[in-house]
C-alpha cells in the first residue's frame, strides 16, 4: 500500500494553541484571586532602644510588638537603634511608633527631623507611647507633631500605682465600644501647656492634686494622624487589657484602614 505524505496545516495546530491560552487565563486568574485573598499588611516600625533604668525597652518592645501583630492586618517590627530614623528605610512603613526619650541629640538629628516632618506631613502615622513625650526635646517644633510634649519644670507624675482610665469620647473610631479600664502605671502631670490643638480621648484623675490629665489624644498634621498616649511604664502596664485593646485600635486609625 502506498503511504499518502503527512500534511501539516495551521488550522491541525488552533486546537492546541486555545488550549494552552485557556491555562494560561485560568493560571492567571488564580493568582489575581490569590493576591485578592492576602491584603498588603498595614507595616509599622517601633522604633525604640534607648537605655533608661525605668523603662525596659527590650522586655517592653516584644509585647507591644505581639500586642499589634496579633491582628492579622498587621506587620510590626522593631528597631532598636534611634538613628534609624534617619535613614529612607522609614518611607517603606505605614505607621511609626516611638518609645523612647533621646537624652542627647542623635547622630544625624537634622536628617531624623527632616525624616519624621516629611513622614507625618505626607500622611504617615506617628504614634507615641509614654515618655516619648520628651523625645527630641531639643527641638521645638516637635510640639506640632506630638500635640503635648513633656515640660521638665513640671511635677513629672504621681506615685506608681493603680487609677483609673476614662474615657471622653466613646464615638471615636479608636474608642468606640471601649470600656475605662484601670490600670497600674505612672499618671503623667508633666506635659507642658500649648496652643496645640489636640483631641482628647481619655483622661486620668491625679490622686495627689484631683485634676485631670489627658492620657490619650490625638490631631492631625498636614495629611498624616498623629496618637499620643502618655501609658506604658512598665511591662505590666502594656500587658493590660485596657492597653492592649487601645494600641491596636490606635495603629489601625493610624494607618487609616
Amino acid at each position: 500500500m502506498q503511504k499518502l505524505p503527512f500534511r501539516f496545516s495551521a488550522a491541525m495546530l488552533l486546537p492546541a494553541v486555545l488550549f494552552a491560552a485557556c491555562l494560561v487565563f485560568t493560571s492567571a486568574a488564580s493568582l489575581g484571586q490569590s493576591a485578592k485573598a492576602k491584603p498588603q499588611k498595614l507595616r509599622v516600625l517601633f522604633i525604640t532602644g534607648e537605655d533608661h533604668p525605668a523603662h525596659l525597652w527590650r522586655e517592653i518592645g516584644p509585647v507591644l510588638r505581639n500586642t499589634l501583630n496579633a491582628d492579622a492586618a498587621v506587620d510590626c517590627r522593631i528597631a532598636e537603634d534611634l538613628e534609624f530614623l534617619a535613614t529612607d528605610v522609614v518611607n517603606d512603613y505605614n505607621v511609626i511608633l516611638f518609645y523612647f526619650k533621646n537624652y542627647a541629640p542623635l547622630k544625624r538629628n537634622d536628617r531624623a527631623k527632616k525624616n519624621l516632618m516629611e513622614f507625618v506631613e505626607n500622611g504617615g502615622g506617628l504614634g507615641l507611647i509614654h515618655f516619648s513625650c520628651g523625645a527630641f526635646e531639643d527641638w521645638k517644633e516637635f510640639e506640632q507633631f506630638a500635640g503635648r510634649v513633656w515640660e521638665p519644670k513640671k511635677r513629672a507624675h504621681d506615685p506608681y500605682g493603680k487609677f483609673t482610665v476614662h474615657y471622653v469620647d466613646s464615638e471615636h473610631s479608636i474608642t468606640k465600644g471601649l470600656s475605662d479600664f484601670e490600670i497600674t502605671d505612672e499618671l503623667y502631670t508633666c506635659l507642658r501647656d500649648s496652643q496645640e490643638p489636640i483631641h482628647v480621648l481619655a483622661q486620668a484623675v491625679s490622686k495627689v492634686d484631683n485634676k485631670p490629665y489627658p492620657m490619650v489624644f490625638v490631631l492631625e498634621k498636614g495629611k498624616g494622624r498623629i496618637f499620643h498616649t502618655t501609658l506604658g511604664h512598665d511591662v505590666k502596664a502594656v500587658s493590660s487589657d485596657g492597653f492592649k485593646n487601645l494600641l491596636p485600635r490606635a495603629v489601625l486609625w493610624l494607618g487609616k484602614q
